[in-house]
């Protein structure tokens, strides 16, 4: 049954068409990525880079490419000795294409260079100056600055001749004429295939040289992040720790434009939890106790781990009878909750001490009227919010 069915589908796939457009599908893929795979294939050169060789196969792809256009447009325009001329130059091509796989990768640049200056130079003596082949010259002078690491010195003596050549061609031109003349209509269609071909070097070498620099910079921005977000973070709960609070109150005190409440709150009797039922289940009461505080406080108040079993908690935007209401729901929530200790269930309860911001006092007053009065609570039976 299974297979007749395999039968049935094959069949019916074949007869649509599909079946024939899949395998098609995958063996043109399965092309492509050979094609690729020879293309980045390394000469094994020591001490080289494997991006350089690619680079240098893919940019005489391009000038094979378009020494193939330019030779159809010769052939369009009836000059013979356009045509004879591209013909050379894609046979050119091919054997610099072949060597890079016999040289090792320096070598191949070198060659690919000198091959397209010497090229440049007698386009130009040929056909002119309107054709905009000098743009080549440009795609190698950036070909030049990411061809190797450091090497600076040759790097600019390569610039400076690249600099003296296109004025000199340039000045050439003006006083001599091109041995082929080429028609307005022709000169435009040069004009065009050629900036195509010279952006699309500029963009292979632009990409292929940047995209580890990207990566290495994009790593390089979420490693500070995370970095930043460690030096924050209260490792255990997650919540901010001491340092990033103080910063945001000093942010915060700055620039108030509304009621501002502080609680300080710590959790009753934390010592005998730990005593009793170990500090393990002491961190699983500190991470579910935050998680709490991030469920039902405003979305907008700042909660920090102060220090142990101490919280900060902060509310940009309430008051102080504001802050008591939406303490008081959390304080009744965090008693609810049942905690497991192993050998039996448990619960914990917490004391707040409130203060509101009075627009005269400074951080270090306020936050110490937050501790009075979270002092106050414990001394006075705890579970409760002092304000």
């Amino acid at each position: 049954m299974i297979s007749f069915r395999r039968r049935f589908h094959s069949t019916a796939l074949a007869e649509t068409g599909l079946y024939a457009d899949w395998g098609t599908g995958v063996k043109i893929k399965s092309y492509l990525s050979n094609i690729y795979r020879e293309v980045c294939k390394d000469t094994g050169g020591k001490n080289e880079s494997s991006k350089l060789i690619v680079v240098v196969r893919l940019l005489t792809l391009v000038m094979l490419v378009y020494t193939l256009a330019t030779c159809i447009l010769s052939l369009l325009s009836g000059h013979r000795g356009g045509v004879a001329f591209y013909l050379v130059s894609l046979v050119f091509f091919i054997v610099i294409f072949i060597m890079s796989y016999k040289y090792s990768t320096f070598v191949s640049y070198c060659i690919l260079n000198v091959y397209i200056l010497a090229w440049v130079f007698a386009n130009i003596i040929c056909f002119g100056w309107n054709i905009g082949v000098q743009l080549f010259l440009i795609t190698l002078l950036l070909f030049c600055y990411f061809s190797r690491y450091r090497h600076e010195p040759a790097k600019v003596c390569y610039s400076i001749l690249l600099i003296w050549l296109r004025i000199f061609l340039y000045y050439y031109c003006q006083n001599h004429s091109p041995i082929i003349t080429l028609s307005p209509i022709i000169n435009d269609a040069f004009q065009i295939v050629n900036t195509l071909a010279v952006f699309g070097s500029i963009s292979i070498i632009a990409y292929i040289f940047s995209t580890d620099t990207q990566t290495l910079e994009g790593k390089l921005i979420e490693y500070n992040e995370k970095l930043q977000q460690q030096a924050h973070t209260d490792t255990l709960t997650g919540l901010y720790n001491r340092r990033r609070t103080m910063e945001y109150l000093d942010g915060l005190f700055h620039s108030a434009t509304s009621q501002i409440s502080i609680c300080l709150c710590d959790i009753d009797f934390f010592k005998k939890v730990n005593d009793t039922y170990g500090h393990d289940v002491g961190d699983v009461v500190l991470q579910t106790l935050s998680q709490t505080f991030r469920q039902e406080l405003p979305k907008d108040c700042f909660i920090s781990r102060w220090g142990g079993e101490e919280f900060l908690l902060i509310f940009p935007q309430l008051n102080g009878d504001e802050a008591v209401s939406a303490l008081e729901t959390l304080r009744q929530k965090i008693k609810s909750i049942v905690f497991d200790g192993g050998t039996e269930t448990f619960s914990v309860s917490m004391t707040f001490g409130l203060v509101e911001y009075d627009y005269r006092s400074d951080l270090n007053s306020l936050l110490k009227q937050a501790d009075e009065k979270l002092y106050i609570g414990k001394e006075s039976g705890r579970d409760r919010i002092v304000f």
